[in-house]
């Protein structure tokens, strides 16, 4: 069976951003940082600059949910005494439960960028699934990731190590209403930001 593919050219000329293209952007525009020209792996989850994509790290501040408060999770009057705080070097999520958290980076889009997040192999494999919504173009800030716990036992994920890997999509012209044009609700956060109506 083959694949057909559809030319970038028709899709309005954007494309995957490479290994060079991203450290270009970083420094055109510090597109995130810190930034690690290599990937990382040595004794720990990798994350840095890798061939089409950068991976991120996770940092060491989390927000387990509970549901000791709540029988119904409603994103429009979502409840902070849903979490447990919690600081640390590793953090165990609960059995079939989730745990919010940032990046280590702090993302500055350009205004012909778009991304798309997917979770490492190596957490995959365990079962446990990293949930990242689009970085939009001009959105700024740290990302706020959600990171689910499938199993029936307690799951272990590290703070400063890889978490998820961004793809970088830039399209030949600039949008014409970017995130920050239109004043997103979440432009600019500097912590773990709980869902906002």
């Amino acid at each position: 069976m083959t694949v057909s593919t559809v030319p970038l050219e028709k899709l309005g000329g954007g494309k995957l951003l490479i290994d060079r293209e991203i450290k270009e952007y970083v420094r055109k525009y510090r597109m995130l940082e810190p930034f690690s020209e290599h990937l990382n792996s040595n004794g720990v989850i990798s994350w840095g600059l890798s061939s089409m994509g950068y991976d991120i790290r996770i940092a060491d501040e989390f927000k387990i949910f509970t549901n000791v408060w709540n029988s119904v999770v409603d994103p429009k009057k979502f409840d902070e005494k849903s979490f447990v705080d919690f600081k640390g070097k590793e953090c165990i999520i609960p059995p079939n439960s989730f745990a919010l958290a940032r990046t280590v980076e702090y993302f500055r889009i350009p205004r012909n960028v778009l991304t798309l997040t997917m979770g490492k192999s190596t957490y995959a494999r365990c079962g446990l699934i990293v949930n990242v919504t689009p970085f939009e173009p001009e959105w700024e800030g740290y990302a706020v990731l959600e990171v689910s716990n499938t199993t029936p036992l307690p799951a272990k994920i590290y703070a400063n190590e890889g978490i998820a890997q961004v793809l970088f999509f830039a399209s030949e012209e600039p949008c014409e209403v970017s995130y920050a044009d239109r004043k997103g609700k979440y432009q600019k956060q500097q912590s773990i930001v709980l869902p906002k109506i």
